[in-house]
C-alpha cells in the first residue's frame, strides 16, 4: 500500500487522455452528451448529479480517509445538514458540547423544530455519553479535537457505544485531517470534513465533504439527498481543494510543529491564563490525543488574563497573525471566538483562537509576545 504523502499526489489524479497534461483541466459543463441509444459512456449526464472534477476530489479524500467512498458538498455545514437530513423526526442525535457554533445553530434552530431529539453531552467523557444514550439514538456526532477548545474525544471508546445502540458514529476529522488522525479505522463510521481549511490550504476554497466507511442504507440516503438537493460545490472549487491535498502532508505537519512551540510559549506567559491545545502534556485530553493522533495539530486557543476587553486589545495589537475567521490555511490567523458567534455561546470571553500557518516559529511567537505585552 503507497504512503499518505503518495496517496496525497496521486490519488483521484489522472493524466488527461487528449492532452496529457499532468494537471487536470477544470469540467465547467453543466451537462453532458447522451449517446443515440440513450447511455452517458463517461458516465456524467448532468453537473448536479456528478462532475469529473467532483469526482476526482471524492476519490482522493476517500483512499486518503480509507473509505470505501466520498461525497463531496458546497460546504462543511452544508454536509452536516445533509447527514441530519437523512435521518427521520423522532430520532436521537447526540452532540458535544463544545462543537463549533455554526452546527450548534443547525441543530437548535433548524432540526430540533423539524423533529429530531438532541442531547449536547461531554463527549471527552464516556460516562456521561453512555448515560445520554437512548434507544431511539441513531446518530452520534464529535469533533476531536473541538472547536474552539480543542477538546479531545476518544474515538474508539465512543464508536463502541454507539454501535451498542445501533448509532451511528459521525466524526468531523477537519482539524486533525487525514494526516494527523483516522477516525475510520478508530471505530467511526462517517468522517466530515470542511475542505475549506487544510485540505485546501490556501483560504481560497469554500466546500464541505464526507468520507463513508460502509455503503449502507444511510449512506445511500445522504448521496440521495444531496443529488436531488443539489447542495455540491462548483468545478472549480474541486479542482482548489484537490490541488491543496497535493501539499497536505507537509503543510499539517509544518503547522503542527510549530503551533506545539507557540502553544509551549503561551503556557509559560504572565498574561496567559490557560491554552487549550492538546499537544500539552498539562492538556486533559492529552493522553488519548496521542494513542489517536500522529501530531496535535496547528490550531489551538488560549485565554488572556482579563476578559473580552484585555483579549481583543491583544488580537488588535498583532503584526503578522491576521484578525480573521477560519483556519487552515498559509497565513496565522487570531480571532475573539465569543464576539462572532450566536448568542449564548459557551465560548469564554477572554479566549483567542489561533491557527498556525506557515510563517517562521520564531516571528510568531515574537508577534504574540509583544501583543501581549
Amino acid at each position: 500500500m503507497t504512503k499518505l504523502e503518495t496517496q496525497a499526489i496521486h490519488a483521484g489524479h489522472q493524466v488527461d487522455p487528449t492532452t496529457g497534461a499532468i494537471t487536470p483541466p477544470i469540467h465547467l459543463s453543466t451537462t453532458f452528451e447522451r449517446q443515440p441509444d440513450g447511455a452517458y459512456p463517461h458516465g456524467y449526464y448532468y453537473a448536479r448529479s456528478d462532475n469529473p472534477n467532483r469526482h476526482a476530489l471524492e476519490a482522493s479524500l476517500a483512499e486518503l480517509e480509507g473509505g470505501v467512498e466520498a461525497a463531496a458538498f458546497a460546504s462543511g455545514s452544508g454536509a452536516v445538514m445533509t447527514i441530519l437530513q437523512a435521518l427521520a423526526p423522532g430520532d436521537h442525535v447526540i452532540a458535544p458540547d463544545d462543537l463549533y457554533f455554526g452546527i450548534r445553530l443547525l441543530l437548535q434552530d433548524v432540526f430540533t423544530p423539524w423533529g429530531l431529539a438532541v442531547n449536547f453531552v461531554d463527549t471527552t467523557n464516556l460516562a456521561a455519553v453512555k448515560q445520554a444514550l437512548q434507544t431511539n439514538t441513531r446518530l452520534v456526532l464529535i469533533e476531536t479535537p473541538s472547536n474552539p477548545l480543542l477538546k479531545i474525544t476518544d474515538i474508539r471508546g465512543l464508536a463502541g457505544l454507539a454501535h451498542e445502540v445501533g448509532a451511528c458514529l459521525v466524526c468531523d476529522n477537519t482539524i486533525a485531517t487525514p494526516v494527523l488522525q483516522r477516525p475510520l479505522d478508530l471505530g467511526a463510521d462517517l468522517v466530515i470534513h470542511a475542505t475549506t481549511k487544510y485540505l485546501g490550504g490556501h483560504s481560497d476554497v469554500l466546500g464541505g465533504l464526507v468520507v463513508a466507511k460502509a455503503n449502507n442504507e444511510l449512506w445511500q440516503k445522504i448521496k440521495h439527498i444531496r443529488q436531488i438537493g443539489g447542495a455540491v460545490p462548483s468545478p472549480f472549487e474541486c479542482w482548489l481543494a484537490l490541488r491543496g491535498i497535493q501539499t497536505l502532508p507537509y503543510r499539517v505537519r509544518a503547522q503542527a510543529d510549530t503551533a506545539r512551540q507557540v502553544a509551549q510559549f503561551l503556557q509559560t506567559h504572565p498574561a496567559v491564563e490557560a491554552v487549550h491545545y492538546p499537544g500539552l502534556p498539562s492538556h486533559p485530553g492529552h493522553p488519548v490525543a496521542a494513542g489517536q493522533m500522529e501530531k496535535f495539530g496547528g490550531l489551538f486557543s488560549f485565554q488572556v488574563k482579563g476578559g473580552q476587553a484585555e483579549a481583543m486589545a491583544v488580537a488588535a495589537r498583532v503584526k503578522i497573525f491576521i484578525r480573521a475567521t477560519s483556519f487552515g490555511g498559509t497565513h496565522s490567523l487570531i480571532e475573539h471566538r465569543a464576539s462572532i458567534e450566536a448568542p449564548g455561546t459557551t465560548t469564554p470571553e477572554n479566549l483567542l483562537r489561533a491557527s498556525i500557518g506557515l510563517e517562521n516559529v520564531d516571528d510568531l511567537i515574537e508577534d504574540l509576545d509583544q501583543a501581549l505585552d
